[in-house]
């Protein structure tokens, strides 16, 4: 102790002699070799207890936002040794070659790669693949915490380079083999070559990634919402700490909701089997939070092999229920207006190699008929002239501003997009649909509450303006101006498409008044869905706080039985028992009107705002629509004219092509056409009049 003292005295001495730059040199010196102790070599593990480290597992709690437990992630270790140098060469071979191709070039760290991606890892914080060296992975399995940042890192380099001055190659790939998860509780290829082939790793033909093993049925609940959970946490955390780091994991999920949601899926799903339905998916969450609030990815987890199949995260045909997209596209383009008037009537569009001609689901053509309406009854061919209009770039673009991912190249899709030519994943489609409710913002879903490691340190927690724990008592309007990002339509554009979704008069003709679109007393924006081959069915709605949709079909893509599947069945009762409980607390909110939205009487014929007579009364017959101020003068500019025509002699029905047509059975008439550039209308055949009874569509 004394000899400490007297050279600190001396040292002290010393620094006194020298000039004021050189002792704040040295001082600098001095307190940048103690930081860089105490920093990163302070409490420094060292390599030697690499072949006598010993993991002590603990089980990761998934909770749901109440505290109820969902299911326990927990290994059991089971190791057997390994001596490398009794594998097959293909076996260390395959690993070097996946992991770490450059192993026995460099001595423990992969400079350039390896700095690069370390940085970017903990600065950007995204997982990158290929980021450590084999070397670097064992020091970070067997001596380090599993936290994410620069200084973790460096001792990671530190390590490995140490490491690699200890012990020979060989070493430390038999320790890295003996060390690796393979999957549920087996540890090392040893452990894994018999649990998954039941022979030795010396007798494997070559080394396979083996799939863990489901759970038992009574150990989780919302077991689809689970894994996906899950799998978000291993891209954060790494499979190691999830499966054996004792985290506390709370979710977004209402396990109420949630078993609600099961049973009326099961139940429903029960009436269909006879008309070909064997499954089905739904999804709940809140727009404004993006909180997911039920799962049900596939009717039952544990019923068959697909059963684990988590359909909400699969790409399927959303079929009609895209159109508002399409449609919020033209109106925030101020192309069109709700009150915009479109020639249902048969239309071809060029297309190679065949003309393109769609067909509404019903059969019928409906005339002249608004925005409002042609998206209410959901007619096809309304919805194709939106989609020329828009121009299929524009619109791939702006669905990917929606947060839909999978419409990437235009030149791969047609106008049928509108249609459901393309496919979506569920959680993306509910992303997009949160636009509306959130006045023009997509909001991105989010499972994840809080993150606690296995001694309360929260790693991380989810903050929101919005957020409200519990989610069934009432709540009121979110404040839209919390939602982040940016907005993808107007605020006026999302309150419109909202308010046609919710009018029950403007789709009544094809659905009818008290369809299971309909749920009493509240007021809920909806929109269904059926691809052409019967294949996917559509359901998904919305109020300012909460969405729910839901899918039914096969998972083998196999058609479901049409005497049944229509807009108004398959999934729109499941729909509605789901949603129906989810606001069986809530007040009946209604989509905000923004100011610069205006109510207009508007014209039948064009669409524009009436103009009054001297009189005051309209200059013509009218309807009471909705506008974005300055938008009240758009209007169609149909050609009208008396022209003569081919029309059937019994029917009075305009034939614009006579091909297959037998010349006895028409005449020539002289009669009113309007043509919208895409088609023709006879305004004065009486075979070309809508036909307004109640049909289904999609």
């Amino acid at each position: 102790m004394g000899k400490i003292k007297q050279l600190l005295e001396n040292l002290q001495y010393r620094i006194k002699l020298l000039n004021p730059q050189k002792r704040f040199t040295y001082l600098s010196i001095i307190f940048f070799v103690v930081f860089i102790y105490f920093y990163i070599f302070y409490k420094l593990p060292t390599p030697y207890s690499l072949k006598d480290y010993k993991v002590v597992p603990f089980a990761t709690h998934i909770l749901d936002r109440n505290g109820k437990l969902l299911y326990e992630i927990y290994r059991d270790e089971k190791r057997t040794a390994v001596d490398v140098e009794k594998l097959p060469d293909h076996v260390w071979q395959a690993t070097v070659s996946t992991e770490d191709k450059d192993f026995f070039k460099h001595r423990g760290v992969s400079i350039f790669g390896g700095i690069f991606r370390a940085v970017k890892d903990t600065i950007v914080k995204r997982k990158l693949q290929g980021g450590s060296t084999i070397t670097q992975q064992l020091v970070k399995s067997a001596l380090l915490t599993p936290e994410r940042t620069i200084r973790r890192k460096i001792k990671e380099i530190l390590l490995a380079l140490w490491t690699e001055r200890i012990y020979s190659k060989g070493e430390i790939l038999e320790m890295y083999l003996n060390q690796v998860p393979y999957g549920g509780s087996s540890y090392g290829i040893e452990e894994a070559s018999q649990t998954y082939f039941g022979k030795p790793a010396k007798k494997l033909s070559a080394v396979k990634t083996p799939i863990s093993v489901l759970p038992p049925r009574t150990t989780i609940k919302a077991p689809h919402f689970v894994f996906y959970v899950k799998n978000i946490l291993e891209q954060e955390y790494g499979i190691r700490t999830v499966e054996a780091g004792g985290l506390k994991v709370t979710t977004t999920l209402d396990l109420s909701i949630q078993q609600e949601a099961e049973k009326v899926v099961v139940e429903e799903l029960e009436d269909l089997k006879g008309y070909n339905v064997g499954n089905a998916a739904s999804l709940v969450t809140r727009p404004p939070t993006g909180e997911i609030l039920a799962m049900i990815g596939s009717s039952d987890f544990f019923a068959t092999p697909s059963g684990a199949f988590n359909v909400t995260t699969a790409f399927r045909q959303p079929g009609s229920s895209i159109k508002p997209l399409n449609y919020a596209v033209g109106i925030d383009r101020k192309l069109v207006t709700a009150a915009t008037v479109f020639l249902d009537t048969q239309t071809c569009f060029p297309s190679f190699p065949t003309k393109y001609c769609p067909r509404n689901y019903d059969g019928n053509f409906h005339g002249p008929v608004s925005l409002r309406y042609a998206l209410g009854n959901s007619y096809n061919i309304p919805a194709v002239k939106m989609l020329a209009l828009n121009g299929v770039e524009n619109f791939i673009a702006s669905a990917s501003a929606f947060t839909i991912t999978s419409f990437k190249d235009p030149s791969n899709y047609g106008l049928s997009l509108t249609l459901g030519g393309g496919e979506v994943k569920m959680t993306e489609f509910a992303q997009a649909f949160s636009t509306f409710p959130n006045q023009g913002k997509p909001r991105k879903l989010n499972a994840i509450l809080k993150v606690e490691d296995k001694t309360g340190k929260v790693l991380y927690e989810y903050k929101d303006p919005n957020f409200v724990k519990d989610i069934n008592k009432p709540l009121r309007h979110p404040n839209s101006l919390f939602v982040p990002g940016e907005k993808v339509v107007s605020q006026e554009t999302a309150f419109i498409i909202s308010h046609i979704l919710l009018d029950n008069s403007a789709r009544s003709a094809a659905f009818g008044s008290s369809s299971s679109l309909v749920i009493p007393k509240r007021t809920v924006s909806v929109k269904t869905g059926t691809t052409n081959d019967l294949k996917d069915n559509w359901t998904i709605g919305y109020t300012p706080n909460f969405l729910t949709v839901v899918w039914v079909g096969n998972n083998d893509n196999t058609p479901m039985n049409p005497a049944l599947v229509s807009g108004v069945t398959g999934a729109a009762p499941i729909w509605n028992r789901i949603m129906t409980y989810v606001l069986r607390n809530q007040p009946d909110l209604q989509p905000i009107r923004p100011a610069n939205v205006a109510g207009r009487q508007a014209c039948l014929d064009t669409g524009a705002v009436a103009e009054k007579k001297e009189d005051g009364s309209p200059s013509c017959t009218t309807r009471f629509e909705y506008f974005i101020r300055g938008t009240e003068g758009i209007k169609n500019t149909f050609k009208t004219e008396k022209k003569t025509v081919t029309v059937t002699k019994d029917t009075d029905k305009l034939i614009t092509d006579m091909t297959g047509v037998n010349p006895d059975v028409v005449e020539q008439k002289e009669k009113t056409i309007v043509t919208d550039g895409y088609s023709v209308y006879c305004t004065d055949c009486i075979g070309d009049r809508p036909q307004l009874s109640p049909t289904p569509t999609p």
